[in-house]
């Protein structure tokens, strides 16, 4: 998978991997992010603020990060949460 590819105004395309777009496109629906799937296009968000643009980064990392990379960051957020408590 790619990250954004164009922008016009605060519309962006994402480039997504054709067998995960429909399950970003679910997650930004769920996230009321703004987005458009239309057959054989890619997908357009709309990023209208910063809590949409950390939003659709954290949606797509999920897609293009490797396995073991997620692992250490859950790991890594539960360490830093002890830390603080």
């Amino acid at each position: 998978m790619k990250s954004f590819s164009s922008e016009v105004e605060n519309k962006h395309v994402v480039e997504v991997n054709w067998a995960d777009r429909w399950q970003v496109y679910q997650r930004l629906q769920e996230l009321d992010i703004p987005c458009w799937c239309e057959t054989n296009q890619p997908l357009k968000v709309e990023i209208g603020n910063p809590t949409a643009a950390a939003q659709l980064w954290y949606v797509m990392r999920r897609f293009t990060a490797s396995r073991q990379d997620l692992i250490w960051s859950l790991e890594h957020s539960w360490l830093r949460r002890d830390e603080l408590f």
